[in-house]
């Protein structure tokens, strides 16, 4: 398939893209190579291959949720910049 400067302005309007025509002359050729590939791939019988959901056939391995207090008050709010004895102090944001 090959492409012309007609399309790539068309595409390239529908992109909202700005073309320099410096860069059209580059643009023509690396789309036009990219769609050249794509016919190639197209050349390629896959009629008995199956498609995949994924590429490896790994299983995650999921495990139970457990809430632990790993952290005392104490060592939480100890490099909070403004604390009291109990909470971490945060400037009011709602009136």
């Amino acid at each position: 398939m090959k492409i012309d400067a007609e399309s790539l302005r068309k595409i390239a309007h529908l992109a909202r893209l700005e073309i320099s025509a410096s860069e059209e002359e580059a643009l023509l050729h690396s789309m036009d190579s990219v769609l050249t590939w794509m016919d190639q791939l197209n050349e390629i019988d896959t009629e008995n291959v199956e498609p995949l959901t994924h590429i490896m056939d790994e299983v995650n391995n999921w495990r139970e949720d457990q809430g632990l207090n790993t952290l005392s008050r104490r060592e939480a709010i100890t490099n909070a910049p403004s604390k009291n004895e109990t909470y971490i102090m945060v400037p009011k944001v709602i009136e």
